[in-house]
């Protein structure tokens, strides 16, 4: 599995987040505390907005804990709002296509889990992505094609029925092909204003998912302070710190979206409505 952040807020060097926390998330893709696995050193992944409506991108296949560009470059970045990924492989290659976060005009989306059965199911499940959409997909993963489907199914329009039909679809599939393993989906997801995370599997036993909120977002030997205004809003795999007063898990079936540093949570149920 993976680990990822998202932070939106006053603008702030990405470097804050990534690397001063005593948890931060290189040390998590080094030595993750909540994963399945400890190690994310599948390559990782940089996206962020600044002055043009389409966001960044920087992937890269090496460690995270590794790579000196990621350090040097987001020390200079400064972004109100951005994504970060370290990726743990379920089995597909470890290549710079297949590093998260994904971009598709001013949209960004990154996971951590998994479609059970991706080998036997992939091609069934790539079937369902719109034929304009399906030239833009670069890589071999289940995160990417759970991206396109959910452009496919009109997130543009509405981000929770474009998430409810995506897991319909998928979990069909694996059931049509007689898949035991579950769907886990672990997601975020934006549009450079707003943000959504998912946090849902068919066993009910989704990767965790936190966030914490507050104004002036800093860290102070290692531990992330938070002033009691609002306006800034992290959401993430796992704690970057030991404070567990700030940190809030996001239950098992629930949607978080985050707008203008309010986050509002309720219960996701992709069922046929």
């Amino acid at each position: 599995m993976c680990r990822w952040l998202a932070y939106q807020g006053r603008p702030i060097q990405i470097d804050t987040l990534l690397f001063k926390p005593v948890n931060s998330l290189i040390h998590q893709s080094l030595s993750a505390q909540r994963g399945h696995v400890p190690t994310n050193g599948d390559g990782f992944g940089l996206g962020w907005y600044g002055h043009l409506r389409k966001p960044g991108l920087y992937r890269d296949t090496m460690p995270a804990w590794n790579d000196l560009n990621l350090r040097s470059v987001s020390e200079q970045i400064k972004s109100g709002l951005f994504f970060a990924h370290v990726r743990a492989s379920t089995g597909t290659s470890t290549a710079r296509v297949n590093c998260h976060p994904f971009r598709y005009d001013r949209w960004l989306f990154m996971h951590n889990g998994q479609i059970g059965g991706w080998a036997v199911v992939r091609r069934a499940i790539e079937n369902l992505i719109a034929d304009d959409l399906y030239p833009f997909r670069e890589g071999s993963t289940d995160s990417e094609v759970i991206f396109y489907l959910l452009l496919t199914n009109g997130v543009t329009d509405n981000v929770d029925d474009a998430f409810a039909r995506t897991c319909r679809q998928i979990q069909d599939v694996m059931a049509a092909h007689g898949i035991i393993e579950p769907l886990r989906l672990t997601a975020c997801l934006t549009d450079g204003e707003r943000m959504f995370a998912l946090r849902h599997s068919s066993d009910h036993a989704s990767p965790t998912l936190f966030y914490a909120s507050g104004g002036g977002i800093s860290v102070d030997q290692g531990c992330c302070r938070f002033e009691s205004t609002q306006g800034d809003v992290l959401i993430l795999s796992e704690p970057l710190d030991a404070i567990e007063a700030v940190w809030h898990e996001v239950p098992e079936g629930h949607m978080l979206t985050a707008t203008g540093g309010r986050v509002e949570l309720h219960p996701f149920d992709p069922s046929p409505k």
